[in-house]
């Protein structure tokens, strides 16, 4: 069975910075763990980072989130806790909340797309929905108690959107 692994926005500014919060330190080793378990089995893992210029404040979700993240080559844009210290992995730097270039990045047949990371509400929805859209047979599973949302009810609510378009979410109430 081919698997792969996407670690959302697990930095530095999304645990410890700018935007962190007790939820996200909260699933630390949940990701430690799954990070782990995936690369016992020698699956791809992908982390996306989100990225962002100095210029940040002046763009569209700037004006809506005005909370200065995720710089490019900042220590806030680093991978929390060196979560991604085996060299094999990939990357995607992703400019909003959404990547629209998996299509290019995954085009091996696979059996399970995986996802965990931060913000349940924003960047695990956005990103799980379209995956979902672009390999319709392809389980996308995402583990709830590897992931945070800015708030609990906003979590709750991206799980509930999640599942109801066929979103496979595990662990989670």
């Amino acid at each position: 069975m081919k698997k792969i692994l996407i670690v959302v926005d697990v930095q530095n500014d999304f645990v410890i910075g700018s935007l962190g919060s007790p939820q996200a330190k909260a699933i630390i080793p949940n990701v430690k763990a799954k990070i782990n378990e995936y690369n016992d089995r020698g699956d791809k893992i992908i982390f996306t980072r989100d990225t962002h210029d100095e210029n940040y404040l002046e763009t569209q979700e700037g004006k809506y989130l005005p909370v200065l993240h995720c710089v490019s080559g900042t220590p806030g844009w680093e991978i929390y806790d060196h979560l991604d210290k085996n060299t094999s992995y990939d990357y995607i730097d992703k400019e909003t909340f959404g990547w629209n270039g998996w299509s290019g990045k995954i085009n091996d047949p696979i059996d399970e797309i995986e996802i965990i990371g931060l913000c349940t509400d924003i960047c695990i929805v956005t990103n799980a929905l379209i995956l979902k859209t672009l390999f319709p047979e392809t389980v996308i599973t995402v583990d709830a108690s590897c992931c945070a949302g800015v708030t609990e009810e906003s979590h709750k609510a991206a799980l509930l959107v999640m599942r109801s378009c066929q979103v496979n979410v595990i662990n989670g109430d």
